[in-house]
């Protein structure tokens, strides 16, 4: 599956019908700034939520307005491949809490997803066209999957993730999902991407709750239940998803 909308007129179209008069003029500029010189993100970026509104974003769920604004931002940029990676991080590094997360959902937009479909051809292991960042914005993945801060951790297992994380880095990245309580319904690209390995860790997760007498996140199951014989390994046969009631 690839994408064929092009993320600079799907964020436009939707900041269009969102933004007032005094919103549209300054991210106009602001972009204006960012294409000529691309350092000037660091100087406009912390103003978007301020100068174009916090709200959700009408016809894009998942996403707000000042992350649209963002995303559209960062579209703007002249860099591509390393330089854009090394110039996002600085982005990132910089920001609060949600400048960070508008930058982790921009990744796959970076890379050529639409913004609208949740970037689901990268999630699925799509190649969307139009990209230009490849795998140099997973610094910033990394960087966020070592926080306890869920609200980044959930904005880092978005779609460009999925199609960016060698296998070992995904596993790592939904254990820690599961120990910070981060829903596995965050994690694009899971349904594709759960392994054997994965199911195993999982099980031996789910096993060392069980015998602390401890609940084991409802979420965990599916994704061992996909791999059966890895419940049929020693010290295993024992766990098993508890029934539900009513």
């Amino acid at each position: 599956m690839t994408s064929t909308t092009d993320p600079v007129r799907t964020l436009e179209a939707a900041l269009d019908g969102t933004l007032d008069e005094r919103g549209r003029r300054w991210l106009e500029q602001a972009i204006g700034r960012v294409a000529e010189r691309g350092q000037a993100v660091l100087e406009v970026f912390p103003a978007a939520g301020r100068s174009c509104g916090r709200g959700p974003l009408p016809g894009m769920p998942g996403w707000t307005v000042d992350q649209a604004a963002r995303a559209r931002l960062l579209l703007a940029l002249p860099q591509e491949g390393a330089p854009l990676g090394e110039l996002l991080f600085d982005v990132y590094r910089y920001g609060d809490a949600a400048e960070r997360i508008a930058v982790l959902k921009a990744l796959a937009v970076l890379d050529g997803a639409d913004p609208a479909e949740g970037g689901a051809d990268l999630a699925e292991g799509g190649r969307a066209p139009g990209g230009r960042l490849g795998g140099h914005g997973l610094p910033i993945v990394r960087d966020a999957l070592r926080t306890n801060d869920t609200r980044l951790i959930e904005a880092a297992v978005g779609p460009y993730a999925a199609g960016h994380l060698a296998d070992d880095e995904f596993r790592q990245a939904v254990l820690k999902c599961v120990f910070v309580g981060v829903p596995l319904s965050a994690v694009a690209g899971l349904d594709r991407r759960a392994d054997r390995e994965l199911a195993r860790m999982l099980a031996d997760y789910a096993r060392e709750r069980t015998v602390a007498g401890r609940d084991v996140p409802q979420d965990v199951w599916p994704v061992v239940e996909r791999h059966p014989e890895v419940m049929q390994d020693r010290g295993r046969q024992d766990v098993h998803r508890p029934e539900r009631i009513g």
